[in-house]
C-alpha cells in the first residue's frame, strides 16, 4: 500500500511513457489509447497511477524490455571499462617515455626500454578492445559506438 502512494517525479513519469511508446510501436496500444495514458502518466502524481497505465500489457513485454535495459547497461560498461584501459595505457605509455627521456638526459643513456612494457601492454590492451568491439557492434547501433 505504501508504493501505491509514494509520489513520483518526471523521471518516473518519462519512464512510463516511453514503455507506453514501446507498446504502441509493439502494437499492444493503438494511437488514440497511447495519447490518453500518456496524458495520464504526465499528471501522475502516485507510483499507482503510473502502474495503472501498465498494469493490463502483457508480462512478456515487460520482461522483454527488463532484458533490453540489463542488456544496454551492461554494453554501456563493457564500453566504459574499455575506454578506461585505453586511457590507462596512453597514460602509462606517456609516462614511461618520460622516465625514459628524463634518465636520457640525466645519464646520457638514451637505450629506449619503454617499448617492451608498451608492446606488451598493447597485446593485453588489443585482447581487451577487439573482443569488446566485436560484442557491442553485433548487438548495438553504430551510432552508439
Amino acid at each position: 500500500m505504501a508504493n501505491q502512494v509514494e509520489r513520483v517525479g518526471t523521471v518516473e513519469r518519462e519512464t512510463a511513457v516511453a514503455l507506453l511508446g514501446d507498446a504502441l510501436a509493439g502494437g499492444y496500444l493503438e494511437a488514440d489509447e497511447f495519447t490518453e495514458r500518456s496524458a495520464v502518466a504526465y499528471a501522475a502524481r502516485t507510483r499507482g497511477e503510473l502502474e495503472a497505465l501498465v498494469a493490463d500489457l502483457p508480462q512478456g513485454f515487460m520482461r522483454a524490455r527488463a532484458r533490453e535495459r540489463r542488456r544496454l547497461r551492461a554494453a554501456r560498461g563493457a564500453r566504459l571499462g574499455m575506454w578506461a584501459h585505453v586511457a590507462s595505457y596512453v597514460g602509462g605509455s606517456l609516462l614511461m617515455i618520460g622516465i625514459w627521456a628524463a634518465v636520457g638526459l640525466g645519464t646520457g643513456a638514451w637505450y629506449f626500454w619503454p617499448v617492451w612494457p608498451i608492446l606488451g601492454w598493447g597485446v593485453g590492451l588489443l585482447g581487451h578492445v577487439i573482443p569488446v568491439r566485436a560484442v557491442l557492434s553485433r548487438h548495438t547501433p553504430r551510432t552508439q559506438l
